[in-house]
């Protein structure tokens, strides 16, 4: 679990002397108060509360392109220095696709500036 950065919070038996019902978060998530308290069946209920942030008071900075402000002229320069038959040449659609992605990415790095 700690390789996919889990942690399980349930320490106790909850079915006989087993751990069969877990509760596992990230470890950014927090875990308050957890029971095993009263059984169901034949397995002890988990009671417990978790502290969630509320996704509307995160603040978020979004980069956006200001194409106004691109050169285009530049760009179109950089992706036509490309050999692009040697550089695809043996390549299926899919690696293709990513060399052209990839060039596209980086020169739009290059002459778009972000807001």
């Amino acid at each position: 679990m700690n390789t996919n950065s889990l942690q399980q919070h349930v320490k106790e038996p909850t079915r006989g002397n087993n751990i069969l019902d877990l509760v596992m978060t990230t470890t950014d998530l927090s875990i308050n108060g957890l029971e095993v308290t009263d059984k169901i069946g034949d397995h002890q209920m988990i009671d417990f509360s978790l502290e969630v942030q509320d996704p509307n008071t995160r603040t978020q900075h979004k980069q956006v392109l200001d194409y106004k402000r691109a050169n285009f002229e530049l760009m179109k320069e950089e992706l036509g220095c490309y050999n692009y038959e040697i550089l695809m040449n043996n390549k299926n659609a899919e690696e293709c696709y990513m060399i052209l992605k990839d060039k596209i990415a980086t020169a739009t790095d290059h002459h778009i500036p972000k807001k």
